[in-house]
């Protein structure tokens, strides 16, 4: 699986103390159940339903979820050979990335019917949307900004101080910024989309406590938020999703 340098969280660390870089770290608001089977690799509300991308071969899922309890409202299973990614929608088709597949999906989001099939030809990580077009990562330290076929019309470096910022994750748009996850830590980085300056990042360090850990629970990974401007986090196979506040430091 994919592996995050040792070194690169003490590095942004580092490059806080150099940059004008807001830090800052959360508040629980409040906790809502989370299937720990739910390895999440896309997350986020549309109309006021929250849709949720798992991946994993062999049990990777498109699903709504009930937040109140967690439970799957609709899911549909994606064929064994494919390892769901990020997901959003954008002109009412829902779009789902695939790892090293090389093709991305559209569905109906209202059913979660298969559309079509479009050739995505780098990995996929990351997908989320400013409401005009569609924002990707694929690991390294570039977003891609794509049109409704996803081709690339953008293609924007994401830098701290300077230097790059790779393992660009799970990502949502939040009051004109993205935030991303950045993969195997309990960081996410907010991100100026059009410069790709990194102007915040927020250390989620102890959000899920150690007591509610066991050997499945993965990473942080899972970025949402509602119409009222609410923001959930939650990670792969977590026991709970978290609504929060930023705290500045």
């Amino acid at each position: 699986m994919r592996k995050l340098p040792l070194l690169l969280l003490a590095l942004l660390l580092c490059a806080c103390t150099h940059a004008q870089v807001k830090e800052y770290t959360v508040k629980v608001v409040r906790e809502y159940p989370h299937r720990t089977d739910a390895y999440t690799q896309g997350l986020f509300f549309h109309d006021g339903t929250l849709y949720e991308t798992t991946g994993q071969y062999g049990e990777s899922t498109i699903r709504t979820v009930d937040l109140a309890t967690g439970e799957p409202t609709a899911e549909k299973r994606l064929n064994k050979k494919y390892f769901g990614e990020g997901s959003v929608i954008l002109d009412n088709i829902l779009y789902v990335l695939t790892w090293t597949n090389k093709v991305a999906f559209r569905y109906d989001p209202a059913t979660l019917t298969y559309q079509s099939t479009v050739s995505y030809p780098r990995e996929g990580w990351g997908l989320t949307t400013d409401g005009k077009q569609l924002i990707a990562s694929d690991g390294s330290a570039t977003l891609y900004f794509l049109d409704k076929d996803m081709k690339v019309q953008r293609r924007q470096p994401v830098t701290l101080n300077g230097r790059p910022v790779r393992n660009l994750n799970e990502m949502e748009w939040i009051d004109g910024k993205i935030w991303a996850n950045l993969y195997t830590t309990d960081s996410i980085v907010i991100i100026n989309p059009d410069n790709g300056k990194v102007e915040g990042l927020i250390d989620c360090k102890g959000l899920l406590p150690a007591k509610l850990r066991t050997a499945e629970t993965d990473v942080l990974n899972g970025i949402a938020i509602d119409s009222v401007g609410h923001i959930y986090l939650t990670g792969k196979n977590w026991p709970r999703m978290y609504m929060i506040e930023l705290v500045k430091k």
